[in-house]
C-alpha cells in the first residue's frame, strides 16, 4: 500500500463516517419530532428510559442501514456515500411512517407513552419496529 492509497482511503473512511452521523444525528432530530417536549431534556435530564430505548433503537436501526450501504457501495467513493445517504433517509422516511402506522393502530398516542415515567411496553414494540424496518431496507440494500 502506498502514502496515497493510505491517504485515499483515511479520506473515504472519513467521508463514509460523515455521511453516516449526519444520518444518526437526523435520526434523532426525526424521533425528537415524533415524539413530545425535548429529547435531550427528557434522557439526560429526566432519564426517561423509555425516550433512551426509542433513540436507541433508532441509532442502532440507522447504523445497521448505513452499515449495510457502506458495505454494497461498489461504484466508487461518490457513488457510495450519494447511495448511502439515500438509502439512510429512505430508512429513516420508513422508520417514522412505521411510528405513525403503529401509533395509528394502537390506543393512546405512542409518543406520550413512550414518555411515562413509569417502563411501558410500547416501547419495546416502537423499537423492534425501527430495527424491523432498518433489517428490510438492509435486506433490499443487498
Amino acid at each position: 500500500m502506498t502514502a496515497s492509497d493510505l491517504l485515499y482511503d483515511v479520506g473515504a473512511i472519513a467521508a463514509f463516517a460523515i455521511v453516516g452521523c449526519a444520518l444518526q444525528a437526523l435520526g434523532y432530530f426525526m424521533t425528537d419530532l415524533l415524539t413530545p417536549g425535548r429529547l435531550a431534556d427528557i434522557i439526560w435530564r429526566e432519564r426517561n428510559q423509555n425516550a433512551a430505548i426509542l433513540v436507541s433503537a433508532n441509532l442502532v436501526a440507522v447504523g445497521l442501514i448505513v452499515f449495510t450501504a457502506i458495505r454494497s457501495s461498489h461504484d466508487g467513493l461518490a457513488a457510495g456515500l450519494v447511495s448511502t445517504a439515500v438509502y439512510g433517509v429512505l430508512g429513516l422516511i420508513f422508520m417514522a411512517l412505521s411510528f405513525f402506522a403503529l401509533d395509528a393502530l394502537t390506543p393512546g398516542k405512542l409518543g406520550a407513552l413512550l414518555l411515562q415515567e413509569d417502563r411501558h411496553p410500547a416501547v419495546w414494540v416502537s423499537a423492534a419496529a425501527h430495527i424491523a424496518v432498518a433489517l428490510m431496507i438492509c435486506a433490499a440494500i443487498s
